[in-house]
């Protein structure tokens, strides 16, 4: 048995938008959150608002940030997201409260079960909780929680639970110590 491609098909997978809302969110993610151009936070916000983020107060979202589906978005307060950020979320991501996302993380909901021939998609919701910080050029996996105040270190892919207050690295990551906030 071979991987047949040509067979592909998004099975059971529905966006969760009308394919018009689908068509104008990726106009608007291409000229607004993925421009170059430094757009205000609050103009960025009230776009993923539009089209159905929920969003909390002070989000910082830097340049050449993509979102696949605001819908499937979910934002806690007082949270960053850096430049480059790609937020692949075929299925849903919350965010809590002062999450920090790096430049170039990679936040991936959806994967291939290449266990089969015609090479489906494999899902899996990713929740990361309050206080966390995803590195810069990171991956988190589908189907990944991030629990509270978790660090995953640069260039480190999460591709299971990460305990709370634990900090991760590698690939793929495990844990090598405990976060310790100090004032």
């Amino acid at each position: 048995m071979q991987t047949q491609l040509a067979k592909f098909t998004t099975g059971d997978y529905h966006a969760g938008a009308p394919k018009l809302k689908v068509l104008l969110w990726h106009l608007a993610n291409y000229y607004v959150l993925n421009s170059a151009f430094p757009w205000p936070y609050s103009l960025k916000t009230k776009l993923l608002r539009v089209f159905g983020a929920k969003i909390g107060k002070g989000l910082v979202i830097k340049t050449k940030v993509r979102v696949k589906n605001p819908w499937r978005l979910t934002i806690g307060d007082d949270c960053w997201i850096g430049e480059s950020v790609w937020i692949d979320n075929l299925e849903d991501v919350s965010l809590g409260n002062n999450v920090c996302l790096s430049q170039g993380a990679m936040l991936l909901t959806g994967n291939h079960d290449y266990k089969r021939s015609d090479f489906p998609y494999r899902l899996g919701k990713i929740t990361v909780e309050d206080g966390v910080w995803i590195g810069a050029q990171t991956v988190v996996c589908p189907g990944v929680t991030c629990r509270s105040h978790a660090i995953l270190t640069v260039n480190s892919v999460a591709t299971k639970e990460m305990e709370a207050w634990s900090i991760y690295t590698g690939n793929p990551a495990v844990a090598v110590r405990q976060r310790v906030i100090s004032e």
